[in-house]
């Protein structure tokens, strides 16, 4: 996993990241850098927040200390708190995806590639906890607008499957898919609001049996959970394939 990659996602680093200061002096920073700059660090300040406090308990106020940004700077650039975790929210799941695509890219077939996809997905979430706790549990907080765009995140998921193998060359019913997205992410959704966020990676041999069996069976998907198979034989230690 890349780290600048991982840098990147919001909560990855305080708000108030002496790194991110603006530094004063005769020359005059560009008043988009600012705004940039200042976007950057209420997405980490807003993480960090909402996963101490709980969404519905975070104020702006709290945002905007938390980030070192005057309100007056935070309204400018969002509508709200609403609109600050939407875009959160947005931004930490677009560079998620690219990272796991990314992944997914590298390896030689579909099978290899979903389970690096689920890797890193597993991983990014252990090492920021703050931002599993918003993208996962609290964006539910927002109401309707945050369920819509946990539903077009999960949507997304879809391009992980394009290549998956057709049992007869049959047409991949869209229940299916959905059935297995959803079954994933109940899943860390659960070890995320338990507290459980470090344990997300062990998991991988479960969820990438989940995701293979219907389009491998039962017997090629279950090396991944170190099971022997009377058709293949002894399944070799799960560790050894799902290593970086």
């Amino acid at each position: 996993m890349a780290t600048d990659s991982l840098g990147q996602l919001p909560g990855a680093r305080e708000g108030r990241d002496p790194a991110r200061a603006i530094k004063r002096g005769p020359s005059r920073v560009p008043p988009e850098v600012i705004a940039a700059n200042q976007r950057e660090r209420l997405f980490d300040a807003l993480v960090h927040t909402v996963a101490e406090k709980g969404y519905a308990n975070a104020t702006v106020s709290d945002i905007c200390r938390a980030a070192g940004v005057t309100r007056p700077a935070f309204y400018a650039l969002f509508a709200g708190k609403d609109d600050a975790l939407i875009a959160t929210y947005r931004h930490g799941t677009d560079l998620l995806f690219k990272i796991m695509e990314d992944a997914y890219r590298d390896e030689s077939g579909w099978r290899e590639g979903a389970r690096a996809a689920l890797r890193v997905m597993l991983q990014v979430l252990a090492e920021l906890p703050a931002f599993a706790t918003m993208a996962v549990v609290e964006i539910d907080a927002a109401g309707p607008h945050g369920r819509i765009e946990r539903a077009r995140m999960l949507r997304r998921f879809d391009r992980f499957f394009a290549e998956a193998p057709r049992a007869a060359d049959l047409p991949m019913p869209e229940e299916l898919v959905e059935t297995i997205v959803g079954g994933i992410y109940a899943t860390v959704y659960r070890y995320v609001a338990a507290g459980r966020v470090q344990d997300l990676p062990a998991l991988l041999p479960t969820l990438t049996y989940f995701t293979l069996v219907p389009f491998v069976g039962r017997e090629e998907a279950a090396l991944e959970l170190g099971i022997d198979s009377p058709l293949t034989g002894p399944a070799k230690p799960a560790e050894c394939r799902t290593g970086p």
